[in-house]
């Protein structure tokens, strides 16, 4: 592969592939990911929710084309309706209470993240904006698209986490954003190419770190 999507996934090859190959993605799809990891793992992932969606609007207000717009306004309706209620099931599945739900104590990786995506967003440079969402949705499709991997069998928890990240609609968005990350790497200046490089690092960093905590109890700040 070629390109400034494939350039940046190289640079971050360490990282990347230690998120990929994870205790967490094993345990996951061998259907034995504790509730104590998984339940910690998904309240504080869903407090992305909020700052990834607002990355997709800045994403859809600073894309160049209209067909662009269209692709991520489309994945945006996924992750407010399929994606949120995965989450809400879960959360009744586990026992996590409203408030924990809205506003939990967050862990230190999930404050970085959030800030991540706020600043991404803030600068107004859509190939900023796809190096961020070519991250958290490329890495995820990586771990979740194994073909050569069973679904487990232990209960939807696990299964829809894997499903929700490999199938046809969001492998095909991944594709699209790596091409458009490709084009907009031809035509930006070097100033912003190194804008969305950095935060491309970062981005796999903290998804590398996310996963560690999972196993540290650093995603559960009152244990």
């Amino acid at each position: 592969m070629t390109g400034f999507a494939a350039t940046l996934r190289t640079e971050t090859a360490s990282d990347w592939q230690a998120a990929i190959t994870h205790r967490f993605v094993d345990e996951i799809f061998a259907g034995t990911l504790q509730d104590q990891h998984l339940r910690p793992y998904l309240v504080q992932d869903y407090q992305f929710c909020d700052a990834f969606v607002a990355l997709l609007g800045a994403a859809i207000a600073s894309a160049d084309q209209f067909a662009a717009r269209v692709r991520l306004s489309q994945f945006a309706a996924m992750v407010t309706s399929t994606e949120n209620t995965y989450f809400q099931r879960c959360f009744d599945l586990l026992g996590v209470p409203d408030a924990d739900r809205i506003s939990p104590p967050l862990a230190p990786v999930t404050r970085q993240f959030q800030q991540l995506m706020q600043e991404a967003a803030a600068t107004r440079h859509y190939a900023s904006a796809l190096a961020v969402l070519c991250v958290a949705e490329g890495l995820y499709l990586e771990w979740a698209g194994q073909p050569d991997r069973p679904l487990p069998q232990s209960g939807f928890q696990h299964a829809e986490w894997i499903t929700l990240h490999a199938n046809d609609f969001f492998r095909d968005f991944v594709g699209w954003l790596r091409s458009e990350l490709d084009r907009m790497g031809t035509g930006i200046s070097p100033a912003e190419q190194d804008e969305a490089r950095q935060f491309f690092h970062r981005a796999v960093a903290l998804e590398r770190a996310f996963f560690d905590a999972v196993y540290t109890g650093a995603l559960d700040p009152r244990a």
